[in-house]
């Protein structure tokens, strides 16, 4: 045995001031552990919060690329319909400078035509 082993009994004063800083170390350590966790908890609520702007924002925005998307196709739908009423009143004058002509030019047959189509859409009138 050494004089510093031989010194030493059980439960002298260096073994429990040992004790006690291991238990304020340990003390410490769950204080720290707590307050991490506490900030961790922190950060998550404001990256929820900030997540939950992005989202309304991106939606938003979203919606403002969807809006634009769909004014663009109606303007497309109007754009096209107007040529193609355009297209209708051209077939129409169309149609009706050719019937004068052929009025002008065999007044008979285009009367027998006439009342040709007559009778076909009655016809079809009656189904």
């Amino acid at each position: 045995m050494t004089t510093e082993s031989a010194g030493r009994k059980p439960g002298n004063g260096n073994e429990s001031k040992m004790a006690a800083n291991a238990r304020k170390g340990v003390e410490s350590s769950a204080e720290d552990i707590q307050d991490d966790f506490e900030s961790l908890q922190d950060d998550v609520a404001r990256l929820t919060q900030q997540l939950a702007r992005l989202a309304a924002a991106k939606g938003g925005e979203a919606w403002g690329i969807a809006k634009d998307n769909l004014d663009d196709v109606m303007s497309g739908a109007r754009s096209k319909g107007r040529e193609m009423a355009d297209a209708v009143g051209d077939v129409r004058d169309n149609l009706a400078n050719a019937i004068d002509e052929s009025l002008a030019r065999r007044p008979y047959t285009t009367l027998g035509l006439a009342i040709a189509a007559g009778f076909i859409a009655g016809a079809l009138w009656k189904r």
